[in-house]
């Protein structure tokens, strides 16, 4: 078996990360009985600097043949961060209708929490993102720039499609795991979209009668997951509220650079991505330090998305026991002194 990856490693310490992970890919999937082939594109903000896009017209065209796509980081110093991301990531999650976004956040044995009394295992938490509309929805505009009239509309758009897929996708994840699901919104302020989604969360929940509901608003569920991170388990919750949420469950489990995610057709005509929730940090850039264990782990969530459990569960648990190991080599935002490149020939011996 073999299988056909796009790897976009995108701008800053992207392409760091994507060339320490793949080689780490290979050997799972050596050891595991199938192949991976990889093609580069060298999409990013250096491509709209030169060319003034991020990538081509037919960008979508030419992954649509990918079973999958690995990315590095999107974002320049120098761009405004609206371009980047509606030049890249945006048109790649809603044109293969990658609507729901898996992002993790585990406290894993060996990282320090910056949470007084947290220890390894202690959080594990698995979001559920609606990732094509809501408050990233292309839906509005400006007029009258440059007046004292001047007025901009930003609208947020909720589907019953889009809001049944993602909760139902969430509650199908707390029916495997602890039967505890969070739904967070901000229903008391926003009563049409979000009362929407409730009212749908309400729906949902009737066919599974097992899974504890809790319900939050956004500002409440932002204090509490650093407040009792510990008693979370299934979050599911709008583009913007995820993206913030995420951001937070990433720093409270040791660094961002622990943050995996999967982009995900849950239909499966398009390829899916996966991706390390941080940034392109151009602070570190050339520097060899960017810790690529979220990549490698995004690495572990593509190949379980491909149907390689083993593999993908092979590659987790080598990060796992590297972390957990305190002679191991650790990047910088882990406390440590090592380059990339020795973490990832570390992982690659216990593989």
């Amino acid at each position: 078996m073999s299988y056909d990856i796009a790897l976009i490693p995108g701008d800053g310490i992207g392409p760091t990360v994507v060339d320490a992970a793949m080689p780490l890919l290979h050997a799972a999937a050596a050891a595991h009985g199938f192949d991976i082939e990889t093609t580069r594109y060298d999409w990013g903000t250096e491509r709209y600097l030169n060319e003034g896009a991020m990538m081509p017209d037919d960008g979508l065209d030419t992954l649509a043949s990918h079973d999958a796509i690995l990315l590095g980081a999107v974002g320049h110093p120098d761009v405004p961060d609206h371009i980047t991301l509606n030049g890249l990531l945006l048109p790649i999650r809603k044109g293969f209708d990658q609507s729901i976004c898996k992002r993790p956040a585990i406290l894993f044995d060996g990282v320090d929490s910056p949470l007084k009394g947290y220890e390894g295992g202690d959080i594990d938490i698995l979001v559920f993102r609606e990732n094509t509309e809501g408050e990233y929805a292309d839906v509005g505009g400006r007029e009258h720039r440059g007046f004292a009239n001047e007025v901009a509309v930003q609208s947020a758009v909720y589907t019953r499609r889009g809001t049944e897929r993602i909760v139902r996708a969430a509650f199908d994840a707390a029916t495997e795991r602890s039967g505890h699901l969070t739904n967070v919104t901000k229903s008391n302020a926003q009563a049409h979209g979000m009362v929407f989604w409730d009212d749908i969360v309400d729906e949902v929940s009737e066919e599974y009668p097992d899974v504890e509901v809790e319900r939050l608003l956004v500002d409440a569920a932002s204090m509490d997951f650093i407040r009792r991170p510990h008693e979370f388990d299934v979050v599911v919750c709008s583009n913007l509220f995820g993206d913030i949420l995420t951001d937070i469950g990433a720093i409270v489990t040791g660094s961002m650079g622990l943050a995996p995610s999967a982009n995900i057709d849950p239909g499966n005509d398009h390829p899916s991505m996966f991706e390390p929730v941080h940034g392109s940090a151009f602070d570190i850039t050339g520097e060899g330090v960017a810790n690529p264990l979220a990549t490698v782990l995004s690495g572990s969530m593509l190949l379980d998305n491909l149907g390689e459990e083993t593999a993908a569960t092979a590659l987790w648990d080598a990060v796992s026991e590297q972390l957990a190991d305190s002679d191991a080599p650790r990047t910088p935002d882990l406390g440590g002194d090592s380059t990339t490149d020795a973490v990832a020939a570390d992982l690659e011996e216990r593989l």
